[in-house]
C-alpha cells in the first residue's frame, strides 16, 4: 500500500519545469472563452465573431459619446471586418500599445470614459490574438500611421505619413479559422448589433455593406423594432440623467425586457434589470392602490431599460450580465438610483395620461382573471410534473444547468425534445449526460393555438416540458441554454415542430426572441465505401460524396433519428452539432402568423399549401 502511496505522489509531484509563463497572445489563444465567451461558428448571436467585432464598435461608440464623429462604417465581406470612425483617432506613437500591449488604454484614468464599457484595455489585443490577419490605421491631424499583424505578430509598420484622410480610426481584422471553424456572419445578427447602437445612440448613423441604420427616439425606436404585437397603449418614455426607460404592454404572455449598461447589451440582465422589475412592478401597485399580484402587472409587459454606470463591474469579460450593486464610487446604489426616477416619473406619467393607466389597468385585471382561473389546476399540476420529473419518467437531465452560474459549461447546457423511445434512446446513449438533457414526448403535442395558458396545466405534456424547463414563472430561471427541437425530417416531424413552436410563441415567446430555440439538423443519407464514410443533410451533399467515393458506394438513407445508431449519433450531437436557430423579426406578428398556419383552415392556407405543394412536385419531377 505505501509503494502504491509512493508512486502517486511521485505522478502528482511537480517542478519548476512545470510553471510556465505564457506571452499574452498565447493565453488569449490558449483560453479565448475567458476573453470573448464561447467561440461558435456564427449561428448564435452570442458567438466569439460577433464580440470580436463589438469590442472594435464599442472604442468608436466611446468616442461617438464623447462627441467626436457622427458616423461608423462597417464593412464585412467574405470573412473580413473592416470598421472606420472618425472620431479623434489613436495617439500615433501609440497605435501599436493599444493594440498590442494588454492592460494598455486611455479610460483608466479618464473622467469622461468612466461611464465607458471597455475599461480593461483588452478588447482590440483580444481581437488582434484571435485574428488571422489585423490591420489598425490611426488618422489624426492630417498624419497616420499602419501596423499590421498576424496572429498578434507584427508584420508590417509604417512610418508616420501625411494624408488627407478625416481623422479617426480604421481597424480591419478576419477571425481565425483556427480558431472559429467554418464560421460565417449572419447579416440579421449584425444588423441587430448594430441597430442597438443607434437606438442607444440617438443621432449616430451607421453604415453596413450599404444598409444605414440611424434612430432619433431612441429605445422607444428599439421597442417599435423588436416588439411581435401590437402595443396596447403609446409607449411610456422617460429619460433622466444616465437613464432612460420605455415601457407598454401587449397581448401575449410572458416578460420581454431589454437591458443596456453603458451601451452594453447585458443579455443576462443583472442588477440594473432586477431594480427595474421591481421598481416598475411596486409603482404601479401603489399608483392603483390594490394589491395585485406583480406576475399579473408584468404579463405582457414590453420594456427596456438603458443606464450609464461609472466604472461597471461585469460578472464575465463578455459583459453580458451586470453585478455592479453601486452606480459610482461614493454614488447611490443601483436599485436606488433606478427606484427613485421610476418612482418619481412613472407615476407622474400615469397620473397625467389616464387613458394610458385606465388601459393598462384593464390588462392588470385580465391577467389576474386568468391567474386565478388556472389556480385551481396548478397545484396538482406541479405535484405531477415534480413526480414524474423524480422518477425520470420522461427527462433525463443532465448534471448541469443555465443557473450554475460560476460553471464555465453551462452555456453548453441544452435539451433534446423528441418524440418516439427509439429517437429518445439513441440521443440519450449519445449525449453528454454534463450538459445535454433529454425530453420525450408521446406522440404529437396538441395545437394549443388559440387556447388559454390553463391548457399548459392541464395538457401533461405541456405541463411536464414547462416543469422541465422550469419557465413557469419567465426565463429567469430557465435551466438549458438550447431548447432543441429534434424530430424526423419526414412530414410527420415537420408537424411536431409547427406544433411546438406554436406552444412556444403561444405562450413562451420570450424563449425564442432570446435565441434559446433550434431545429436540429440530422443527416438525411450515409454514403460510405470501405475507405470513407459520409454524412449528408441534402441532396445536393449526398451527389457530392458519390463523386468523391466514385463507384457503387454504400448510399443508406435514414427515415428517423432512431434509426440512427447511437455511435454514430455522437457525430451529429458533438462539437459540430448542426442546428438551424428560430428567430423573430419585427414583420413576425406572433397572433396573425399562428392564426394563418395553425388556425382554421381558411381559403388563403389552402391556396398556399397548394401552391408549395406544386413547387416541390416540380422541384422532384426536375
Amino acid at each position: 500500500m505505501n509503494e502504491v502511496n509512493s508512486t502517486l505522489l511521485k505522478e502528482i509531484e511537480y517542478s519548476d519545469e512545470d510553471v510556465k509563463t505564457l506571452e499574452w497572445r498565447e493565453h488569449i489563444r490558449l483560453r479565448p472563452g475567458m476573453y470573448i465567451g464561447k467561440l461558435g461558428d456564427g449561428t448564435s448571436p452570442d458567438d466569439g465573431i460577433y464580440v470580436l467585432l463589438k469590442e472594435v464598435l464599442d472604442n468608436s461608440i466611446d468616442e461617438y459619446m464623447m462627441g467626436y464623429g457622427k458616423s461608423i462604417s462597417v464593412t464585412i465581406d467574405s470573412g473580413l471586418v473592416t470598421v472606420r470612425d472618425y472620431g479623434r483617432g489613436v495617439p500615433l506613437s501609440k497605435v501599436v500599445a493599444v493594440s498590442s500591449q494588454m492592460n494598455t488604454g486611455a479610460k483608466y484614468d479618464n473622467k469622461a470614459f468612466k461611464k465607458s464599457v471597455g475599461l480593461n484595455g483588452v478588447g482590440i489585443k483580444a481581437v488582434n490574438a484571435l485574428s488571422n490577419y489585423f490591420r489598425i490605421i490611426s488618422f489624426r491631424e492630417n498624419e497616420c500611421k499602419e501596423v499590421e499583424y498576424q496572429r498578434a505578430v507584427v508584420t508590417r509598420e509604417s512610418d508616420i505619413v501625411p494624408t488627407g484622410d478625416k481623422n479617426g480610426t480604421l481597424v480591419s481584422f478576419t477571425p481565425d479559422g483556427d480558431i472559429f471553424t467554418n464560421y460565417a456572419y449572419q447579416d440579421e445578427f449584425v444588423s441587430n448589433l448594430l441597430k442597438n447602437y443607434v437606438f442607444l445612440n440617438s443621432g449616430l448613423t451607421i453604415h453596413y455593406n450599404g444598409n444605414v441604420f440611424y434612430s432619433k427616439n431612441g429605445l422607444a425606436d428599439l421597442l417599435n423594432e423588436y416588439m411581435t404585437a401590437d402595443p396596447l397603449y403609446p409607449v411610456i418614455h422617460l429619460k433622466g440623467e444616465d437613464i432612460e426607460i420605455v415601457i407598454t404592454h401587449s397581448h401575449q404572455y410572458g416578460e420581454e425586457f431589454y437591458s443596456f449598461v453603458n451601451g452594453q447589451y447585458t443579455t443576462q440582465g443583472g442588477t440594473h434589470l432586477s431594480a427595474f422589475r421591481e421598481s416598475v412592478s411596486r409603482v404601479v401597485k401603489e399608483y392603483y392602490n390594490r394589491n395585485f399580484d406583480y406576475s399579473d402587472i408584468r404579463s405582457g409587459i414590453v420594456a427596456a431599460i438603458s443606464v450609464k454606470v461609472e466604472e461597471p463591474v461585469f460578472e464575465s469579460q463578455t459583459k453580458t450580465k451586470l453585478g455592479s450593486k453601486d452606480m459610482g464610487p461614493g454614488g447611490p446604489t443601483v436599485a436606488k438610483f433606478i427606484g427613485d426616477f421610476v418612482k418619481k416619473e412613472l407615476d407622474n406619467y400615469l397620473h397625467i395620461n389616464t387613458e394610458t393607466s385606465d388601459t393598462l389597468l384593464k390588462k392588470i385585471l385580465e391577467s389576474e382573471k386568468e391567474r386565478k382561473a388556472i389556480a385551481g389546476v396548478t397545484k396538482l399540476a406541479r405535484e405531477r410534473a415534480k413526480k414524474a420529473n423524480l422518477h425520470n419518467r420522461k427527462l433525463r437531465d443532465c448534471r448541469v444547468h443555465l443557473s450554475d452560474s460560476k460553471d464555465g459549461r453551462k452555456d453548453d447546457t441544452c435539451i433534446f425534445i423528441t418524440e418516439g423511445d427509439s429517437a429518445s434512446g439513441s440521443i440519450t446513449k449519445s449525449r453528454d449526460p454534463n450538459c445535454q438533457a433529454v425530453f420525450s414526448l408521446r406522440g404529437k403535442p396538441l395545437n394549443c393555438f388559440g387556447l388559454t395558458k390553463k391548457i399548459v396545466y392541464e395538457n401533461e405534456e405541456f405541463n411536464l416540458l414547462q416543469a422541465a424547463l422550469n419557465i413557469e414563472d419567465g426565463l429567469e430561471n430557465l435551466r438549458y441554454n438550447k431548447v432543441i427541437i429534434a424530430t424526423d425530417a419526414d412530414v410527420d416531424g415537420m408537424h411536431i415542430r409547427l406544433l411546438l413552436l406554436t406552444f412556444f410563441l403561444q405562450f413562451f415567446p420570450d424563449l425564442i426572441k432570446r435565441n434559446h430555440v433550434y431545429i436540429l439538423q440530422t443527416p438525411l443519407f450515409r454514403v460510405r465505401n470501405k475507405q470513407k464514410t459520409f454524412y449528408c443533410y441534402t441532396e445536393e451533399e449526398r451527389v457530392k460524396a458519390i463523386r468523391e467515393l466514385g463507384k457503387n458506394p454504400e448510399i443508406t438513407r435514414f427515415k428517423g433519428l432512431g434509426e440512427i445508431s447511437p455511435d454514430e449519433f455522437k457525430n451529429f450531437i458533438g462539437k459540430d452539432m448542426r442546428l438551424d436557430p428560430v428567430s423573430m423579426k419585427k414583420e413576425d406578428l406572433i397572433k396573425e402568423m399562428l392564426e394563418f398556419y395553425m388556425g382554421k383552415n381558411t381559403i388563403d392556407r389552402q391556396n398556399f399549401i397548394i401552391h408549395n405543394l406544386v413547387v416541390e412536385e416540380d422541384l422532384v419531377n426536375g
